[in-house]
This record gives structure tokens, C-alpha cells and sequence, in this order.
């Protein structure tokens, strides 16, 4: 039997694409599926579609940027299932596109508030739910190569997913001993929506000097690398492939090796380099203080 059935799972950003992707194939394995989204209307499409395929799942609508509904989805999921085991933070925006002097403060706040904040709420009021059956369990933050990685003219989404691999990274150490396993799940390109977020985005969040990339260079690009990117349901199958196996890094795109070697060849080029210096030579060989 999987470790997974009977178990819950809760799935922010799971109308549709990663999340659903994700929701499906726990569901497989015979989960509980709370699935919630801010698109209450493909949200209900989904929760059919996973009851018509034999899934027990409960929807709920949910903006990730406010706490206090992240409350009620743990109300709610408590009370249909009992117990909560996995919290997925995968809801997530695009933000803003662009160089750096079009950059727009309602649109910077936008990918913090979904993309950084989200997941600090989702975790926040989960974990604690986690913890109290003693039963272990999961928080899969769902970030993206770009968090590992800086990637021109997408400021906002590259810092918050960068944030949210090292939110993950820090998460655990600080779970481990109890009995949560923390998994950070980095995809490239996967045929989602996430390039027409701005579907989604509140009105507070709007300004009219936003800038908008010129539709027939970048933002036609980047349409046409998520088009061709991995098919959506494969990013499900490989999350619960990887927790079965207990990774912590979840990568769906192996091709995408040779550019993390670059990068931290040029990290530990940049420590050597340090350690050569004669102002730092009294340091190189101290013993490292972590807290």
C-alpha cells in the first residue's frame, strides 16, 4: 500500500496545471485532496473531474496573499478529513516583466504577496496542523529553475522563487527532527498558464504605468518556450516519484544540469579566489559557527 493513502494532502493553485497535476497523482495513491484557488470557477471544474475519477477531494476558493483564508481552508479541511499530512505551496504569478526601469511597485508586491508570502502562510498554518497527530508528514514548495538561477527581465519571479528555494532549504533543517519532510520542486518549462497570470491579478494590485513587454519579442518567447515545455501531468507523477524517494531538490527538466554546473563553478571559483585574498587569509581555515 502507498505511505500516501488515506492520507491529505492540501493543494493551493490547484484549479488547474501544477497544482491539479499534483492533486491527480496523489490522488492516485489514494489521498485526500484539498485543492484551493483563487479561479473559483475552474476550480469547481476540477474537483469534478478528480470526483469522476475516484478521488475524495474538497475545494475551496483561496486568495494565498491573505492569511487569514488560508485559516479557513485548514477549517474546512480539518473538518471533512480529520487530519491535515501535506500542505502544497504551489500557487504562483508571473509578475511583472521587463528591464529594470520599467519595474512597478504594485506589480513587485504582487509576485511577493503570491509567490513569497503565499507560501509563508501556507506553511505557517499547516505545519502546526501537520504536527499534531504525530504522524509526520510533507510541505512541498513548488519554485522553479529560475529560483535557482537569475533570469533577465524577470526580476520578481526569479527573486521570490529564489526566495522560496531558500525558504525550503532553512524549513528543513528546522522540520526534520519533527517528522516533516520538506521537498522544494524547481520545474523549467511546463505547459501551464502561469505566462497569462495576469488573468488573475487583484485590482489593488493594477497600476497604470505598469509595464507591459512588447507583445511581439519577449512575451511572445516566453509563450512559446511554456507551449513547448514537458507535459503537465508528468510534474505530478515526478513530485510523488521524488517523495517516495525523499528528495529534498525535485527537478523535472535533468537537461538543465549543465547550467547549474556553470553557476556553482563559478561559485567555487569565487570562494578560491576569496581565499587568496590577504585581507581574508586569517579566516580560511576558522571553524564555521552555525546557529
Amino acid at each position: 500500500m502507498s505511505k500516501f493513502a488515506g492520507k491529505t494532502a492540501v493543494i493551493s493553485g490547484g484549479a488547474e496545471g501544477i497544482g491539479l497535476s499534483i492533486a491527480q497523482a496523489l490522488g492516485d495513491q489514494k489521498m485526500n485532496i484539498v485543492i484551493a484557488d483563487i479561479d473559483e470557477v475552474n476550480l469547481q471544474k476540477a474537483g469534478s473531474a478528480l470526483e469522476d475519477a475516484g478521488i475524495s477531494v474538497l475545494t475551496v476558493a483561496l486568495d494565498v496573499a491573505q492569511e487569514n483564508q488560508w485559516q479557513e481552508v485548514a477549517n474546512q479541511a480539518i473538518a471533512r478529513f480529520k487530519k491535515i499530512h501535506m500542505i502544497v505551496n504551489n500557487a504562483g504569478v508571473g509578475g511583472d516583466t521587463g528591464p529594470i526601469e520599467t519595474q512597478d511597485q504594485k506589480g513587485w508586491q504582487w509576485a511577493l504577496d503570491v509567490n513569497l508570502m503565499g507560501v509563508v502562510y501556507g506553511a505557517k498554518v499547516m505545519t502546526p496542523l501537520i504536527m499534531q497527530h504525530g504522524e509526520g508528514g510533507w510541505i512541498v514548495n513548488v519554485a522553479s529553475m529560475a529560483g535557482m538561477g537569475g533570469v533577465p527581465y524577470l526580476g520578481a519571479y526569479t527573486a521570490t522563487k529564489a526566495a522560496v528555494v531558500a525558504l525550503s532549504e532553512s524549513w528543513a533543517g528546522e522540520l526534520e527532527e519533527k517528522g516533516i519532510h520538506v521537498s522544494v520542486l524547481c520545474p523549467a518549462f511546463v505547459q501551464t498558464r502561469i505566462h497569462e497570470s495576469e488573468r488573475n491579478r487583484p485590482a489593488k494590485y493594477k497600476s497604470g504605468s505598469a509595464h507591459t513587454p512588447d507583445e511581439g519579442s519577449f512575451a511572445n518567447s516566453t509563450k512559446q518556450m511554456v507551449d513547448n515545455g514537458i507535459e503537465v501531468s508528468i510534474v505530478g507523477r515526478r513530485v510523488v516519484e521524488a517523495l517516495e524517494d525523499g528528495e529534498f531538490y525535485i527537478f523535472t527538466h535533468p537537461n538543465y544540469h549543465p547550467v547549474m554546473q556553470e553557476r556553482n563553478a563559478a561559485i567555487d571559483a569565487a570562494f578560491i579566489k576569496s581565499a587568496q585574498s590577504p585581507l581574508l587569509e586569517h579566516i580560511v581555515n576558522q571553524k564555521i559557527e552555525m546557529p
